[in-house]
């Protein structure tokens, strides 16, 4: 019998994705299979497939040890120094506690890796400072982004330190139970408070996301809408607070090219380049979650040196 204790980490996983984790060199089948003959069980019960896994729970597997590192491939796999090795642990950490880290991306980090740029992104960073900090304990979960921003939007960035944690962030923002603010800049007047419903579909070639305007696209594309509220009006520009309610790629940038309002620099998106400002300038200021907690940011230094430029004003009180 194999016995392992689950870490707080790994906490809030599903016992079926557990074990496809710890033991990768077994088909899924064999370990539904595994679980329904009582072969598995979590402090010495037997469990369902979907039972979500406790820090502290012990959990037997009962196979001989050889067959053990074979399916596991050489036993706990622990997190290994040299992956990190030269990945900045520099982040701007807004809160954190056992589950939950809120970090400040700046403009130009990328959220995750993508072709052009593997190491130095914001949750790389995230992992190689948990791992300075003794916390990056297990190889089974690795803490995630329940949100992301694009590489020039700045912001407030929600990881779930724990299965548990990450899975409860992202139930909130799917049942839209979670309120997302950003604050940017558009070009021309702004009067009063709206909310721009729109569906969107994504141009993949060109890394774009336009207006569904044919009835197959409004028939399949999913809803769009994004409200928001004028703060402050100078010089042909408006300081607008937008609450996301849907999260859709560029949704922001496309819903106010759509009304003849594009973000100051958005070039892609119709804006124009002002000063030395060459893209949008929309930054992910606060987040109110459903449990009460609250988590603010301001805008950075180039977006606050152009609220001066152009005569705008944050209000302090909101």
């Amino acid at each position: 019998m194999i016995t392992r204790t689950v870490t707080h980490s790994e906490g809030g996983k599903r016992l079926h994705r557990y074990l496809r984790n710890l033991l990768p060199n077994i088909p899924l089948g064999q370990i539904y299979k595994m679980i329904d003959q009582g072969k598995v069980r979590v402090n010495g019960k037997r469990k369902n497939q979907n039972y979500e896994m406790a820090a502290g729970d012990e959990l037997h597997i009962y196979m001989e040890e050889e067959s053990y590192q074979q399916a596991s491939g050489g036993g706990d796999k622990a997190v290994k120094k040299p992956k990190f090795a030269g990945i900045s642990t520099q982040i701007d950490v807004v809160y954190e506690d056992t589950e939950l880290l809120v970090a400040n991306k700046p403009v130009g980090l990328l959220t995750h890796p993508d072709q052009a740029e593997q190491r130095d992104t914001l949750i790389n960073r995230v992992h190689a400072y948990l791992y300075k900090k003794g916390e990056l304990d297990s190889a089974y979960f690795l803490p995630a982004t329940a949100n992301r921003l694009d590489r020039n939007t700045s912001g407030l960035v929600l990881i779930g330190k724990t299965a548990g944690m990450l899975h409860q962030l992202n139930q909130w923002i799917q049942r839209r139970e979670m309120e997302k603010y950003y604050v940017t800049i558009v070009e021309g007047k702004l009067a009063r408070e709206s909310t721009i419903a729109k569906p969107l579909t994504r141009i993949e070639k060109e890394n774009r996301t336009a207006i569904a305007t044919t009835a197959e696209e409004k028939e399949t594309e999913k809803e769009a809408v994004t409200k928001f509220r004028p703060l402050h009006t100078a010089n042909g520009y408006t300081l607008v607070e937008v609450e996301l309610i849907s999260g859709r790629t560029h949704q922001i940038r496309t819903h106010f090219q759509s009304i003849g309002h594009p973000l100051l620099g958005d070039i892609k998106y119709g804006g124009r380049e002002v000063a030395d400002v060459n893209h949008q300038l929309l930054h992910a200021w606060k987040i109110v979650m459903p449990d009460g907690r609250k988590f603010e940011s301001l805008p950075p230094g180039q977006f606050g040196r152009m609220l001066r430029q152009l005569g705008l004003t944050l209000p302090t009180h909101q």
